[in-house]
């Protein structure tokens, strides 16, 4: 296993109590209920997969849980502590860590200073970005965590000219900056070709047994099922199913939710073979 910037820590396994908890949330976009008491528990030290056909409301449970959209009712807890209403900044403060299903990178700066932004504190960031440098323990840290992704060998290299999948890799170096023990991955294997999805599932794994936390909205089935340890169904706005891959697959429920989806239910059924349940 490759060393990295990323505190050491046992694995939070088996401590009381979920990481997080999002009990019967509500959202409505005018007339549009998007979330109908949503609830889910992701447990410590887990890699959790959150899915469900398109609309079914995984964004905005995700909005909520980190801040970005506020719940018309119900309670999201971290850590047995009341987030529920905080701005984004003070959830990410708390320890959590959320990438994007399209990556938000400064697409026209190096890859290092993209990393470099990170390592300075939030109110600082635009100093980073007009002296272009930081200290030697930033430039380090922000090396390791490249190292780590695979993405040395392309610090000096604009960000705007890495590949999709490439820019995926470095919106998680960026995100590890904090070191966060829940990371938050929206849709992460999207349009990121096969041995690049491989990389980063590696990744996965390795912060995973490092103690790290992850819940992650994902359509490419086969990585969901090979990964996860916990899976999650929404459907129509709310958690339909929760349970251990294998489980999942085969409940009446979770095809039902995929009838009329074509695409999606065949690699639903499709990844019962080939692949296994837990990591």
């Amino acid at each position: 296993m490759r060393k990295t910037a990323v505190r050491q820590s046992p694995s939070p396994v088996g401590q009381a109590g979920p990481l997080l908890e999002v009990q019967g949330v509500t959202r409505s976009f005018g007339g549009v209920r998007a979330l109908t008491g949503a609830s889910l528990a992701v447990p410590r030290g887990r890699i959790c997969g959150l899915i469900g056909p398109n609309g079914s409301g995984k964004t905005t449970l995700f909005n909520i849980i980190t801040g970005y959209e506020r719940a018309d009712a119900g309670r999201v807890r971290l850590d047995g502590k009341e987030v529920t209403g905080l701005a984004p900044e003070r959830i990410f403060a708390m320890g959590v860590g959320r990438t994007f299903q399209i990556t938000r990178i400064f697409a026209r700066l190096s890859v290092l200073d993209n990393m470099l932004i990170a390592t300075q504190r939030r109110e600082r960031w635009w100093r980073s970005m007009l002296r272009g440098a930081g200290s030697a323990e930033e430039v380090e840290r922000a090396m390791e965590l490249l190292r780590f992704v695979g993405l040395a060998g392309h610090a000096r290299a604009l960000a705007g000219e890495l590949s999709y999948g490439q820019r995926k890799l470095l919106e998680l170096a960026y995100v590890l900056v904090a070191d966060p023990e829940l990371l938050m991955l929206d849709e992460p294997a999207g349009g990121v070709n096969p041995t690049l999805i491989g990389q980063l599932a590696e990744r996965i794994r390795e912060l995973n047994e490092q103690g790290k936390t992850f819940l992650i909205v994902e359509h490419n089935m086969e990585l969901v099922m090979s990964l996860c340890d916990q899976v999650s169904v929404m459907s129509f706005g709310s958690v339909l199913v929760t349970g251990p891959p294998e489980e999942v697959r085969a409940d009446p429920r979770v095809l039902e939710a995929y009838l009329g989806l074509d695409d999606e239910e065949d690699d639903l059924v499709e990844s019962g073979g080939g692949t296994s349940g837990g990591r």
